[in-house]
């Protein structure tokens, strides 16, 4: 088990506190006042807690149970966790891709993945939003040459989005919205 040392005022270094059931529930708590969080990240954040401090318990720790009652209390909600993340992540004008393997990483069940999950019109407000902030398409001054509008398609396939939109926004000329999903039907 590595220790993380504490270094008091006066200089000198201790090792951390042991932990024990009372104090794994207090770090729980805490992590969960502070961060918005899915079930899965509270348990990997306990976890490395216990592998940082020494476990004075008589029974080993029980992280799952923790967890499960946190999210009966609600504590901890996967649903509306999905849900914040993935709005965020539409606002900065990342894709869909990028948004569900953000949330696989999270610990998102596949259920509420797909229903934070952007429709059409959500992603092509996020492509907008992502043109606009890189000033690709019809926010740029000029028409790229060829080794530009593959970094501009890269940038759009970094950030999630699908190779049909982002050619979209990349060959619209400047000043030049492309049509929304609304308009095209």
């Amino acid at each position: 088990m590595a220790q993380k040392w504490r270094t008091h005022s006066s200089g000198q270094k201790t090792a951390p506190r042991p932990i024990d059931a009372e104090g794994l529930e207090n770090l729980a708590l805490g992590y969960v006042g502070r961060f918005a969080t899915s079930r899965a990240k509270l348990i990997a954040y306990l976890r490395r807690k216990l592998r940082e401090r020494e476990w004075t318990g008589e029974r080993p720790p029980d992280v799952e149970a923790i967890a499960d009652r946190l999210v009966t209390l609600r504590y901890v909600d996967d649903e509306a966790f999905a849900t914040m993340k993935s709005g965020a992540m539409q606002r900065r004008g990342l894709g869909r891709r990028r948004i569900e393997e953000t949330l696989r990483q999270d610990g998102i069940s596949e259920e509420f993945s797909d229903n934070a999950a952007p429709d059409a019109m959500e992603r092509w407000e996020a492509a907008h939003r992502l043109a606009r902030r890189k000033r690709i398409g019809p926010f740029a001054n000029v028409v790229p040459d060829r080794p530009t509008r593959e970094k501009q398609l890269a940038t759009f396939l970094r950030a999630g989005h699908d190779l049909d939109l982002a050619r979209r926004w990349v060959d619209s000329p400047p000043g030049d919205l492309p049509p929304s999903p609304d308009e095209q039907e």
